[in-house]
């Protein structure tokens, strides 16, 4: 009787043993597990700037070369959206803006929406600059650039490059700019190009 006790009791010995070995295994394989590398995006508009479809155009950006790049990471979520439409608020320094001889990067967070049309996929960039200016941006891309997934997360738009046609009044449909500085608002045409592209993130041990 004795005996059989004690082999039961080797027997529970062994599968209590084995089970500690499988979750200490377990335990190192999670370990050393990567995360999934992440994407940050990159968005480039570049063109010329005009005409002046309303305002003044106290910075003369009137018949300039402008360029804006945006930043924004594939893992942000969206602030607010509909069924048909993304915002996501981009960090400091996700925007620089050169139109002529003004330049600059962005000091505060910047907004951009996303909006699928059937006549157009529509980004529309609003950053802050210096001395008061706040400035938006409108690209008008080609319907279907983008899939539903970017009303999930950042992601490209297909075709790219794609030209851009400016537009033809301040309220309009095609690419323009609009900036407000000295509580003067002017509006401008844009026509150029819009490309961007996915880099994945270097992976931090």
């Amino acid at each position: 009787m004795l005996s059989k006790i004690s082999h039961r009791y080797a027997f529970l010995l062994a599968a209590v043993f084995a089970l500690s070995c499988t979750l200490w295994a377990q335990s190192d394989e999670v370990d050393v597990v990567v995360a999934p590398a992440t994407h940050t995006l990159t968005i480039t508009i570049k063109g010329t700037i005009g005409p002046i479809l309303s305002g003044s155009d106290p910075l003369g950006l009137d018949g300039q070369s402008g360029t804006v790049t945006i930043l924004a990471s594939e893992s942000l979520s969206p602030t607010k959206k509909t069924f048909t439409s993304a915002t996501y608020e981009l960090p400091a320094g996700a925007v620089k803006v050169k139109a002529g001889s003004y330049q600059f990067s962005t000091k505060s967070p910047s907004k951009m929406v996303v909006d699928l049309t059937s006549k157009a996929d529509i980004l529309t960039l609003t950053a802050a600059g210096p001395d008061g200016l706040v400035a938006t941006d409108t690209t008008s891309l080609k319907p279907n650039s983008w899939n539903t997934g970017i009303l999930q997360h950042p992601t490209v738009f297909k075709p790219s490059p794609q030209k851009l046609t400016a537009a033809k009044s301040a309220d309009g449909a095609g690419s323009k700019i609009k900036y407000t500085i000295d509580s003067l608002t002017t509006v401008l045409g844009f026509s150029g190009t819009a490309s961007n592209k996915a880099t994945e993130d270097p992976i931090l041990p």
